[in-house]
């Protein structure tokens, strides 16, 4: 093991798929001379020649379009937002064809497509620059969406994603992007999609996050140990497909759960979740799933604002408080 930052982690997994499979190709606006908007691909224009690193107009409909019939036609494309509040220009593309040509087309066709998705907030950019949209291609059937907590499972589950014959939304915390984290030195790390991992043990209630929701999960914990409150923390990792055993094991043995996002609260992915443990868990429920999850208002610009609406680990504890005095 070695500790590596999380957008390094995601380079990796990019070098080493390409290096693996010269049908992996990287498509995306400004990923080749000046490596992305957050540096990742860096470089790899140079390393792996212009002809499989590509920049694009600023035209997300167009790229994710030419990233579906790469796909379709024996390639396996990676194609980069910027920021994932602009799936929103692509959604036709994403939503209408990725999704649904390998059904529509009765299997004679894949779609082996990752589209990375820097999302959330904690940097001042605004309202259009700091969604977290994942609850959107979640509602999409023929999508998987995954959301990495750690350096390791950024680039284990990118290896992964970039390996699969489907469609996958690759959701990217910006604010991870600089935490470090081990990560093994094994050139064939997969994690495998669909599959929640068990953070941190205990038996008095259940937080559920993924992301960088996780990392406030866990400070949320340490905060109700110095309490003698023992909180299990269960990272997600996959939204679709959604692992909810390992959730309701957990439930089952805590009676209790609060769930966490970073997107806004009305319909989403916490409210899924939180539903699913109901009807799994629900004769093992103490009290009632609780969310936390961002305000329901655009992601402000000013920093305080911006803090003052997205959670972090004292309204988890808070929470968690509440389903102990229910």
């Amino acid at each position: 093991m070695r500790e590596i930052f999380y957008s390094h982690a995601i380079r990796e997994a990019l070098e080493e798929e390409m290096a693996r499979d010269e049908r992996v190709i990287l498509i995306g606006e400004d990923i080749a001379e000046y490596g992305g908007a957050f540096k990742i691909t860096r470089g790899m224009a140079e390393q792996f020649g212009r002809e499989r690193v590509r920049n694009t107009p600023i035209s997300e409909n167009g790229f994710v379009g030419v990233a579906v019939g790469a796909a379709m036609t024996g390639l396996r494309p990676v194609a980069e937002l910027m920021f994932m509040d602009f799936l929103t220009l692509a959604m036709d593309q994403l939503c209408n064809h990725a999704a649904k040509f390998r059904y529509q087309y009765g299997e004679q066709c894949t779609i082996p497509l990752v589209l990375r998705c820097p999302a959330g907030a904690g940097r001042s950019y605004g309202p259009t620059h700091s969604q977290s949209l994942e609850r959107w291609p979640m509602a999409t059937p023929g999508l998987i969406v995954v959301a990495p907590s750690t350096a390791a499972d950024a680039k284990g589950l990118l290896k992964s994603a970039i390996r699969c014959d489907d469609p996958v939304v690759f959701v990217e915390s910006k604010l991870l992007y600089s935490q470090r984290g081990e990560v093994p030195e094994d050139g064939d790390h997969l994690v495998p999609i669909g599959e929640a991992t068990v953070r941190r043990e205990g038996d008095a209630v259940t937080l559920v996050a993924y992301s960088r929701m996780v990392e406030e999960a866990l400070r949320a914990a340490d905060a109700l140990a110095e309490h003698g409150v023992a909180a299990e923390v269960i990272d997600l990792r996959s939204l679709v497909p959604l692992d909810i055993d390992t959730v309701a094991v957990s439930v089952e043995k805590t009676g209790r759960a609060v769930v966490i996002e970073e997107g806004h609260l009305t319909g989403g992915v916490a409210a899924e979740v939180a539903q699913r443990i109901t009807e799994e868990c629900f004769h093992a429920l103490h009290a009632p799933p609780r969310r936390v999850a961002a305000l329901d208002v655009p992601v402000p610009a000013a920093a305080a604002l911006e803090q003052a609406a997205t959670p972090d680990w004292r309204d988890i504890a808070r929470a968690a408080a509440d389903t102990l005095n229910y």
